[in-house]
């Protein structure tokens, strides 16, 4: 509590920061540190991948097999409302690999070609779902409720076009902005999970798999341009080229705590050997609205 401030005025400054020899050993106790270090904890909703809750807002990371690298993304960017800080805390190291490593997502936008910027900045991105109880999150999990009309209420307020399937599963559409400004310092930051999202960032013999299962149309998850256009592997390859070129990484240690602002900082997970805990609150919701978006919300 007594460094809360000075903690907080780095993440602000730098987008991030860890924290070592705190030597934090239980979700108990991790709980009670993030609550110290925050305004407030979100319950998560829309999870792309099932997690663990320990208690109120202190989860486990996502489950997310151990060889497959989980790529550079801004957690929830295709949410309304979505947090602005990040909080996460290694209870138990891996033997090798696993770091949670960062990513300045205004150096991103800088980096990437203009004409690629402004074709995501004039149509945003599109997000198409496919939930089923096999693959990722089901809806029950994603929207917390088994309850159709609640889950439909849901998607009615946040911008979510949905269609169910005779097979009980739950299609759906959201058209989200790719480039925001942060609503504290106004930057411009690339901020979506168009590459992590998209069906060519999966292993290829993982996508096989899947559109031999599902179909092309049915994956549980992939990216478009917002007007629909389909993204190429040539973009998606391109967008995590210039990640891992901006990308810092220091293993985890037990013990250790990091802050990562979500609207300035990407971040992701890069596979590992061993066993692996990491406990992770998502705090201090942010409005879409209040971060100037480029396109409306509704359909392309």
């Amino acid at each position: 509590t007594e460094h809360r401030e000075a903690l907080r005025a780095i993440v602000a400054e730098h987008g991030s920061v860890l924290v070592r020899g705190l030597g934090l050993r239980d979700a108990g106790e991790v709980g009670a540190v993030f609550r110290r270090l925050t305004t407030g904890l979100m319950t998560e909703k829309e999870a792309f991948a099932p997690r663990h809750a320990y208690s109120d807002g202190v989860y486990s990371s996502t489950k997310w097999p151990a060889n497959q690298q989980m790529c550079m993304h801004h957690e929830l960017s295709y949410r309304l409302e979505f947090p602005g800080l990040m909080l996460f805390v290694c209870l138990t190291a891996p033997t090798k690999g696993g770091a949670t490593s960062v990513a300045d997502s205004a150096v991103v936008l800088d980096s990437l070609p203009v004409e690629l910027v402004e074709r995501f900045e004039r149509h945003g991105w599109l997000l198409t779902r496919t939930y089923n109880d096999e693959i990722g999150a089901s809806y029950a999990e994603a929207f917390g409720t088994d309850d159709r009309s609640a889950v439909e209420s849901y998607c009615r307020s946040n911008a979510i076009e949905f269609e169910w399937q005779p097979d009980n599963g739950l299609r759906t559409r959201q058209r989200r902005s790719a480039i925001i400004r942060h609503p504290v310092t106004g930057q411009r930051c690339w901020f979506n999970q168009i590459a992590f999202l998209n069906e060519w960032t999966l292993a290829p013999e993982i996508r096989e798999y899947l559109v031999d299962i599902y179909g092309a149309d049915g994956l549980p998850f992939n990216t478009w341009f917002g007007n629909g256009d389909p993204i190429g592997e040539d973009v998606v390859e391109l967008l995590n080229e210039v990640y891992e070129a901006n990308t810092a990484r220091e293993p985890w240690q037990s013990g250790d705590l990091m802050l990562v602002d979500n609207i300035r900082t990407a971040h992701s997970r890069e596979p590992f050997e061993g066993p692996r805990e990491v406990v992770v609150a998502l705090a201090e919701g942010v409005n879409l609205a209040d971060c100037s978006p480029t396109v409306e919300m509704g359909r392309p």
